[in-house]
């Protein structure tokens, strides 16, 4: 795997023209001024006196993704102390796991081992994990499941920047909104196999309403959290099939939901995990529409 320089971006946001980034002789720090604003980790208002400052902890894009292991592939050192989060390419449940795992900077402290999932290989199931699916991971000499569960895991047993906040309204409406997510995903493929979108309209809605419940940031808890990554990789894959096949746009009427998206979308730690629209289109099409 190549090298990976870990650290922070910071944002002064200035009214000025744009400045230029400046060179850097430190390894761990990067600092670049812009404008218009990013607003990535601390919610900065458009307020421009004084100026404010947006820290988000970030991994290099240029980390050179392994190839997907499949049957005829050997299995990696298991148990050797390393952690591995294996994970699909492809799934949204894997890629949860994925950008927590990025955001916090641990690209060189867990390693990634992604599982092609049409032809897994005989030693995932035997060696690593017996409910054979994926995300998992290796840590500590054993191997823990489910991606919710994960995420918890990666933020609280790893070093960098927080993903769960302090604040106790806060973390009341983090478990409220896990607890929500499998009705809003219900609701949503229902409308995949029905004539009328009504339940993604009333789902949507739903997440328009949760966004508005903080107003410290663009995301469900303000600031960047479990929860904008719970919800983020079916967002992504539910946006371009509704609109396609459904003519339904999620963003239309809902500004909190729209500039969500937006902000999660210059978060480098989700962006390198993203799959192509059309390629998710043509998934989505390919699994919803022949059930039709």
């Amino acid at each position: 795997m190549a090298a990976l320089s870990i650290g922070y971006q910071f944002h002064f946001h200035f009214n000025p023209p744009n400045l230029t980034p400046l060179p850097t002789k430190f390894n761990s720090l990067a600092f670049t001024a812009k404008h218009p604003l990013r607003r990535h980790h601390i919610w900065c208002p458009k307020i421009y006196a004084p100026p404010a400052v947006s820290v988000m902890a970030f991994g290099s894009s240029r980390e050179v993704l392994p190839p997907a292991l499949d049957s005829s592939s050997e299995p990696p050192a298991i148990f050797d102390g390393t952690p591995k989060l294996y994970i699909s390419y492809s799934c949204p449940y894997a890629q949860r796991t994925w950008i927590a795992r990025n955001y916090k900077g641990l690209q060189e402290k867990i390693k990634l081992v992604p599982i092609d999932l049409k032809n897994r290989p005989d030693w995932y199931k035997e060696k690593v994990y017996p409910a054979n699916k994926v995300p998992s991971l290796e840590h500590n000499n054993e191997v823990k499941g489910e991606s919710m569960d994960l995420i918890r895991c990666i933020d609280s047993n790893f070093e960098g920047p927080s993903l769960f906040p302090d604040d106790p309204s806060k973390r009341k409406f983090a478990e409220e909104m896990f607890s929500h997510f499998d009705s809003f995903y219900k609701a949503v493929i229902s409308s995949f196999k029905e004539d009328t979108v009504n339940d993604a309209i009333a789902a949507f809605d739903s997440i328009e309403t949760s966004l508005s419940k903080f107003v410290d940031g663009p995301f469900f808890l303000g600031t960047f959290s479990l929860v904008d990554i719970a919800y983020a990789p079916f967002i992504e894959r539910f946006q371009p099939f509704l609109l396609d096949v459904k003519n339904f746009d999620i963003t239309t009427g809902r500004t909190k939901l729209a500039a969500w998206i937006e902000e999660m979308n210059q978060i480098e730690a989700y962006t390198v995990t993203k799959r192509d629209a059309k390629e998710l289109l043509e998934s989505y099409k390919k699994r919803f529409l022949s059930q039709v």
